[in-house]
């Protein structure tokens, strides 16, 4: 583990971008940034585009170390370049921002009001493949919709176990259990998950370190005895859903929460503006981002 990316992911003033829709979101993201399903014709262009609309944001004279702590990616931006360098190194050296890897497959069906996540059979290899590629976490996904006891405790349970895994490879798993924003029993659910986060932080090694992803409470603060944690490294909070005027006013009044935004990082980036304007409105963008993370 690099210990000066580990300080500044700890530390650090700033947020993690979330640059890792992937599969079934990426269409999704692309058609959001202006180019429509009808610019390509296979996976292979598709994921070249999306890379080109990663690469343009990396790039940017606003993606500044300044404000961005890490960034998160997904394998396919993993194994490409940006000027001849592979995509973290690019991020690090260049940038001065840690790299981060999205390792889940996505979502399992709906199951005791949770969805946990699909099996990852092929995971060590990739981490393998992320430790070589100089990547310094990773970050995984679940969710849940209702505030089910048991199907909590499940996503927690395997959230943790793979989190070991991920551990023993030399990396910081960022531990996504997301509960829905539209959920009717919001409140009782991140209730039920704080107790099951405690209960899995508590018999963690000693030296374990992993980070948080949750959903922005309903209760300000509500998460922030598990920021005392010693294993915690830090505790990044997703946008959800909500627009980005809405997820930086939830994340402002949660103190120590930082932002870990896709969607409304990237909102109104499109690939027909000038860089002129792509980069002026990035540099809006992170600038209110940054600010709702630091108070």
């Amino acid at each position: 583990m690099n210990t000066k990316q580990l300080e500044r992911i700890h530390t650090g003033k700033g947020f993690i971008a979330a640059l890792d829709q992937s599969g079934g979101s990426t269409p999704k993201a692309l058609a959001q940034y202006g180019v429509q399903e009808s610019s390509y014709s296979n996976e292979e262009e598709m994921y070249a585009l999306v890379h080109e609309m990663r690469t343009r944001i990396i790039k940017s004279p606003a993606f500044d170390s300044r404000y961005i702590l890490g960034a998160i990616l997904f394998e396919n931006t993993m194994d490409r370049s940006i000027d001849g360098q592979l995509t973290a190194d690019y991020l690090w050296e260049k940038k001065g921002i840690v790299p981060f890897l999205k390792v889940d497959k996505g979502l399992a069906e709906l199951e005791d009001g949770v969805q946990l996540m699909k099996p990852m059979p092929d995971l060590n290899d990739l981490l393998k493949r992320a430790v070589e590629r100089n990547i310094f976490g990773t970050k995984m996904r679940s969710l849940i919709k209702e505030a089910n006891p048991a199907g909590i405790k499940k996503v927690v349970e395997q959230q943790f176990a793979i989190g070991k895994q991920i551990v023993e490879m030399g990396l910081v798993p960022i531990i996504e259990p997301e509960v829905d924003i539209y959920s009717a029993d919001k409140v009782a659910s991140e209730k039920l998950l704080k107790d099951e986060i405690s209960a899995q932080l508590s018999a963690l090694d000693k030296d374990a370190k992993i980070m948080l992803k949750l959903s922005i409470p309903t209760e300000n603060n509500f998460y922030s005895d598990l920021m005392k944690d010693p294993h915690v490294v830090r505790i990044v909070a997703l946008s959800g859903g909500y627009s980005q005027a809405e997820a930086n006013e939830k994340l402002a009044q949660n103190h120590g929460l930082i932002a870990s935004f896709s969607r409304a990082l990237s909102q109104d980036l499109t690939a027909g503006q000038s860089d002129e304007e792509f980069n002026a409105l990035l540099s809006k963008t992170i600038q209110d981002i940054y600010e709702a993370s630091i108070k």
